[in-house]
């Protein structure tokens, strides 16, 4: 197949460039490269069937010609992060419902056979249920979750109105090789590895027994390809790992001091996919353990010798935003 992915040079895209090629398809990664890094796509750079192109997907006059002969359209572009989207919601507006509104139409012009979507499981908000079903109610708690959410709805209105063949992936908490390791304070493994690398002490928000449903992003990247080739459309399927673990017992795997940090507004005390349905309509579940995963990305720490050290002072800094909009909510 010709397949495109939005967002190819971030940390899942990257993976599943590298996935798509290894089974022999041609791929062509745009990104516009403000979050994601061309180092991350040094392994295929060179391989005849990759092609990299330098796009914003809110450029919907340069996106369209790119999207013609396409067969699959991997939709991964976006912005993330809570605190800059509570801060610039027209960015996150423009990028992750526009920017997904261009992506739909250019591919509905293109006739392409399937458009996969990265949704984000932070559109449940604090969910009522664990493990949380894709039935649970949408209850975003922040503009980069209401938007991810947004995105989801365009997709699976373009497959039932105009027989657009798409799926939609709510994604619960990836990690791995690649993940980002600049911008706003966010994702635990990013803060965790700088912080080891430096002799810092690891940052526990609150006690540190919230757990997480932590799926390795080579699984992760998997799923999108089951879902390429299923015949499958309309429907939105649980990403997760089938589990869930600790912050503590992360600290444990990582070792090291800890300190800790006042527990945060707006974040659940779990995350836990219900993955039966992706289980049932694409034979998809996670492979890699959490004891593995963590291993890798150990194996890996030398990635972060770039990335920002926090501590709590400038922790406190970074989310004074986040306490400020979402610690008033009822």
């Amino acid at each position: 197949m010709k397949t495109l992915i939005t967002g190819g040079a971030g940390f899942i895209g990257s993976h599943l460039a590298e996935l798509l090629i290894s089974k022999g398809h041609e791929v062509v990664v745009i990104d516009n490269l403000t979050s994601g890094r061309m180092s991350n796509l040094k392994a295929i750079s060179s391989h005849p069937h990759f092609r990299f192109i330098n796009i914003d997907i809110r450029d919907i006059a340069s996106l369209k010609p790119v999207c013609e002969g396409v067969d699959w359209v991997f939709h991964l572009a976006g912005l993330a992060d809570i605190v800059p989207s509570i801060e610039m919601p027209a960015q996150y507006f423009n990028t992750n419902v526009t920017g997904t509104f261009n992506v739909l139409e250019c591919a509905r012009a293109a006739k392409v056979k399937r458009v996969l979507y990265a949704a984000s499981s932070s559109s449940y908000g604090i969910p009522d249920i664990y493990p949380t079903p894709e039935s649970s109610p949408i209850k975003p708690q922040y503009p980069y979750a209401l938007t991810k959410y947004m995105g989801e709805e365009l997709v699976l209105h373009w497959a039932q109105v105009y027989k657009l063949p798409a799926i939609s992936l709510r994604l619960f908490n990836v990690y791995g090789t690649r993940s980002r390791t600049t911008g706003a304070y966010g994702a635990v493994f990013g803060v965790f590895l700088a912080q080891k690398l430096n002799g810092r002490p690891l940052t526990v928000v609150g006690d540190g027994a919230q757990t997480r449903d932590f799926t390795y992003v080579t699984d992760v990247a998997e799923a999108f390809l089951c879902a390429a080739d299923s015949q499958i459309s309309g429907e939105a399927m649980n990403v997760g790992s089938g589990n869930h673990y600790s912050v503590n017992r992360l600290v444990e795997l990582l070792g090291g001091e800890i300190e800790h940090i006042p527990k945060r507004p707006g974040e659940p005390d779990c995350t836990f996919a219900e993955v039966a349905k992706i289980k049932q309509l694409l034979n998809w579940q996670a492979r890699i353990s959490f004891e593995e995963g963590v291993g890798k990305m150990l194996a890996n720490i030398n990635d972060w010798k770039d990335a920002p050290v926090w501590n709590p002072a400038s922790i406190g800094q970074a989310t004074e935003t986040w306490f400020r909009y979402l610690g008033e909510q009822k």
